[in-house]
């Protein structure tokens, strides 16, 4: 069977700043001067970078950092760059990318590549996690309200490769952002006198046919009410309700319950309460989303215990393990050199860049 064929996503897609990035804007000093120097000392050395991995995880932001090299490098042509792919497998200090050419060529963009990928490796890698944990049932990733907005389109990309969806769905540069699904913002809800059904009446009409709604059922605290009455209100338009109440507040359908679970937040008993109250009217279609902090132990839980979540939201701030690359020259002028324990390390997986 031929090898399976992959395509990287377009340079352009990524929207760098390139002459910020050619002028040495984004880098560390250090990496820059040693840079200067050797492009002083021309020709300067022929070098192969190698970049590892310094733990197992899925790989992202190969595409993101190739994109850097071509655009902001003075001459690609000049460079031969072999690597892996986003969604490869990677173990600790595995080889994930090698650059070779003119060390003068690259050396600003050296921390750089380092950066896009661990970031991206990080994020991809615990949205795995995430997905595994909730079983086949979706993991909506929030980016955009979270994080700076230039992480944001490398951060969808790294999402989709996870196997998570994008909930800030233009920015998804991998096209796994949520299908047809738009959420309806708390804000229109309030310019909408506190009045859920009349906000998703308006976006549905803003919105136009095809497209099914997800509406916060929370606004008034009062989940189980809402969520029935935009269920009838929009019928044919509604994906699903989002829960979402805070950890500080008791949802209004847990009052005649408490004392025998903790009440705040998003809990079982309020998933529980809204899935019967939709059941009970007919709309058994209507979908549930939990969002809030939701962690890999707290998604397993709720799976072991059958707690009806359709769908999970998480905020890409949960995101906060640790995941970093080295790199390190393996070569000189075609000649091994490297620092001790960072030799090269061959590898059949690396496909050269075109």
């Amino acid at each position: 069977m031929p090898p399976r064929r992959r395509k990287r996503l377009d340079p352009a897609s990524f929207d760098l700043p390139v002459e910020k990035l050619r002028g040495g804007a984004y880098t560390d000093r250090a990496t820059r001067r040693a840079g200067e120097v050797f492009a002083a000392d021309a020709p300067g050395p022929q070098v192969t970078l190698q970049v590892s991995s310094e733990r197992a995880g899925v790989l992202a932001g190969t595409d993101e950092a190739i994109a850097l090299l071509k655009l902001a490098c003075e001459d690609w042509s000049g460079l031969a760059v072999h690597s892996l792919y986003d969604g490869d497998r990677v173990e600790g200090a595995e080889a994930v990318m090698t650059i070779e050419g003119p060390y003068a060529l690259f050396a600003q963009l050296e921390p750089l590549v380092l950066g896009i990928l661990a970031r991206r490796t990080r994020i991809a890698t615990y949205t795995r996690l995430l997905a595994e944990a909730a079983r086949i049932k979706p993991v909506l990733v929030f980016t955009s309200r979270h994080d700076v907005w230039p992480a944001h389109a490398g951060d969808s990309h790294a999402v989709g490769v996870g196997g998570g969806y994008a909930a800030s769905d233009d920015m998804a540069l991998s096209g796994r952002a949520a299908p047809k699904t738009a959420i309806v913002p708390y804000a229109l809800i309030a310019a909408s006198e506190g009045d859920a059904v009349r906000a998703a009446q308006r976006f549905a009409g803003h919105v136009g046919d095809g497209v099914e709604l997800l509406v916060p059922a929370d606004y008034e605290n009062d989940s189980t009410r809402t969520a029935v009455e935009v269920a009838r209100a929009m019928a044919g338009r509604l994906w699903g309700v989002r829960l979402a109440t805070s950890d500080y507040l008791v949802d209004r359908s847990i009052f005649p319950m408490m004392g025998t679970f903790p009440p705040t937040g998003v809990n079982p008993q309020l998933v529980w309460n809204v899935r019967n109250a939709l059941d009970a009217e007919g709309f058994g279609e209507v979908r549930i989303v939990a969002t809030g902090d939701f962690g890999v132990d707290r998604i397993r839980r709720y799976e072991e215990d059958g707690v009806p979540v359709d769908a999970y939201g998480v905020p890409v701030t949960l995101f906060g393990t640790r995941y970093g690359f080295a790199a390190d020259v393996v070569s000189v002028n075609g000649k091994p050199q490297a620092r001790v324990g960072r030799e090269a390390r061959a590898s059949a997986r690396l496909e050269k860049v075109k």
